[in-house]
């Protein structure tokens, strides 16, 4: 709202009018505004819980060795992130841009499907939640909203990377199609050719490739949704894991957002220009600010956890955000942890489902998702079963394990970037 004031403001010549026209103001308006309204909301946020007992009761506080009780810490924390977020990026963005619209709907959405999972496990006391059938319904729901808006929203265009090779010098010039079009291309880590097609992987259909590319798009769209969703959710099991990690995670996607929108960067890195998606700067540097203010209190000792309310929703951020930009091929690099987690209760639920069917009792690892491995110690094991990996000998802190999961994400999210030039 602020940036059509000031637009409007600027015709007459008002002083200082005219620098919200640029993205890095804003962008960093939003920064600075998102990390101000966590830190302050928060603190008011945390003692409203207090003062009317809302707590997730159902914690299981065992598995810590170094004797932390967790039990009756105030849950729901997603709630001070999402109205960190959402404020800023409706002052400071511009609100007739289509993916900022697509990323508040992601946001608001994923929020009340958290939310409801988190109002059943604190005040019916239900530690199961909201049935894990209507998540899915819901990621799904949410996945389709995205992909179709893509399909059918004649402003999300982009222009395509073509690279002419100069005969004299054998230098690769890149420039960009001057046509504004619908795509189905994305862009592939580590790959010369630059672009997949999904219209190419249906060239079986014939003349009806096109239209069946859009249909894989979506499905892509549903499945990257609900993927890194899920597992910014199995990543939530430590104080400052997931907001930390995601922090990390959203400072890349606004690297990457902000290439995509600068048609010069764009040519330098040989990927798509993508008109408009400089937005997305705006939201993710409130998304940025958002998570580092909410870890003023989510660090160890965590005074507030952020439940699904916040889970949920940072990871459809990330995902659509990623989708957006044509990028989501990147996220299993960008988002490793996320993967590496989620495979490891797939691994896990595989195992024991196994063995059930031989009658054994038996795991891959300690506990999973993977982080809970690194603080389990062996007394706390079931001596009736048989593990595959009974490491680490040792038991490593929480904080410890949370810095060692930051460090990988940060050399993934750098290893992300790097990969656009490594090709």
């Amino acid at each position: 709202m602020l940036y059509y004031l000031f637009r409007f403001l600027d015709q007459f010549g008002i002083p200082g009018a005219h620098v919200w026209s640029y993205i890095s103001f804003r962008s960093l308006m939003a920064l600075v505004l998102s990390l101000i309204i966590s830190a302050w909301f928060g603190e008011k946020f945390i003692k409203y819980l207090r003062r009317k007992q809302i707590a997730e009761t159902q914690r299981d506080a065992s598995i810590d060795p170094f004797g932390l009780q967790k039990v009756g810490v105030p849950s729901m924390g997603g709630v001070i992130i999402i109205v960190a977020i959402l404020v800023p990026v409706l002052l400071l963005g511009r609100m007739r841009n289509i993916y900022i619209i697509l990323m508040i709907v992601t946001t608001v959405w994923l929020g009340l499907l958290g939310g409801l999972d988190d109002y059943i496990k604190i005040f019916r006391h239900n530690k199961e939640g909201l049935r894990g059938k209507f998540k899915i319904v819901g990621q799904v729901g949410l996945g389709l909203i995205v992909g179709l808006v893509l399909y059918f929203s004649p402003d999300a265009v982009m222009r395509e990377n073509v690279a002419i090779e100069k005969q004299q010098t054998e230098e690769l010039v890149v420039k960009h199609r001057s046509q504004e079009t619908k795509s189905l291309k994305t862009t592939i880590p580590f790959v010369k050719g630059h672009n997949l097609d999904y219209s190419r992987l249906m060239s079986f259909c014939g003349k009806y490739k096109t239209a069946a590319g859009w249909v894989l798009f979506v499905v892509m769209t549903i499945l990257v949704v609900t993927a890194v969703s899920n597992g910014a959710n199995l990543n939530d099991g430590m104080d400052g894991m997931c907001a930390g990690n995601s922090a990390i995670i959203g400072v890349a996607l606004g690297i990457l957002a902000y290439v995509s929108s600068h048609i010069e960067y764009a040519a330098y890195l040989n990927i798509m220009y993508i008109p408009g998606s400089q937005e997305l700067v705006v939201f993710m540097c409130a998304f940025v600010g958002a998570l580092i203010g909410f870890l003023w209190y989510n660090a160890y000792p965590a005074q507030i956890f952020m439940g699904d309310t916040g889970s949920l929703t940072i990871g459809g951020i990330i995902a659509v955000g990623a989708i957006i930009i044509h990028k989501e091929l990147m996220l299993p690099i960008l988002c490793g942890i996320f993967f590496v987690e989620s495979l490891s209760v797939m691994m896990q639920v595989w195992y024991y489902k196994m063995g059930k069917r031989r009658g054994v009792k038996q795991r891959i690892f300690k506990r999973a998702p993977i982080h809970d491995t690194f603080r389990t110690e062996d007394r706390q094991l079931d001596a009736d079963c048989r593990y595959l990996w009974r490491g680490p000998k040792s038991v490593v802190h929480e904080s410890k394990i949370t810095i060692r999961f930051w460090i990988v994400t940060i050399i993934l999210a750098a290893l992300t970037i790097i990969t656009l030039k490594v090709r």
